[in-house]
C-alpha cells in the first residue's frame, strides 16, 4: 500500500485502533477513517477478520479448561507480542 495522505489512516494506526473498533467505541470520524482504510486495504481487512475470529474463539474457551502450562504459554506470548509491538508470537 502507498503512504497514506494526512487524512488517511495507516496500517499501523489501524492495528493500534482495532480493539476500539471491534468494541464499537471509536469516535465517528476515526471510525470513518478506519472503515475507509479497510475498504482499500486487503491485508487490514484480513487482519480485522482474524481478530474477530480470535475473539469469537477465545470467548468460547473456559479458563478452567486450560492447563497451567497452556495459560503460561498464552500469557508469555501476549506479553512478548505487546513488548515487540505486535510483530507476532515467537
Amino acid at each position: 500500500m502507498n503512504s497514506p495522505s494526512a487524512d488517511e489512516m495507516s496500517c499501523q494506526e489501524l492495528v493500534e485502533l482495532v480493539t476500539d473498533y471491534l468494541e464499537d467505541v471509536l469516535a465517528a470520524p476515526e471510525r470513518g477513517r478506519f472503515e475507509a482504510h479497510l475498504h482499500r486495504c486487503d491485508g487490514c481487512r484480513t487482519y480485522v477478520e482474524q481478530m474477530r475470529t480470535a475473539i469469537q474463539l477465545t470467548g468460547e474457551v473456559e479458563l478452567a479448561s486450560l492447563s497451567t502450562e497452556a495459560c503460561e504459554t498464552l500469557l508469555r506470548a501476549f506479553r512478548t507480542w505487546k513488548v515487540e509491538g505486535g510483530r507476532g508470537i515467537p
